[in-house]
């Protein structure tokens, strides 16, 4: 029987297997994410759904951050996590929290 401290360690080996297992579909996934993204913002510019696009980004910048730690990567968990705090203040001024 698992105890309580057990169940994030056994659910996050989960995690970590099903990755491995779909590595490359994964990271397909997060940079076709990431093109369609910045794509949008410079086919729609200044009309661009900007909290749209930043969600996006940071969810494919999680993705790749994911793969990177998995396979590690230290240049691309570097650039991956950069991304994901680019995308949090994306969001936080797309929202309107700061301008």
């Amino acid at each position: 029987m698992m105890g309580d401290n057990e169940m994030p360690t056994e659910n996050l080996r989960l995690i970590r297997d099903f990755t491995l297992k779909y590595i490359k579909a994964i990271e397909m996934t997060g940079v076709l994410m990431r093109i369609f993204s910045f794509s949008l913002v410079s086919w729609l510019g200044p009309a661009s759904p900007f909290l749209f696009v930043w969600i996006f980004n940071t969810t494919d910048a999680i993705m790749l951050s994911w793969c990177s730690f998995i396979k590690r990567d230290p240049a691309y968990i570097v650039l991956n996590v950069f991304w994901i705090g680019v995308g949090v203040v994306g969001i936080i001024r797309a929202v309107g929290f700061a301008h």
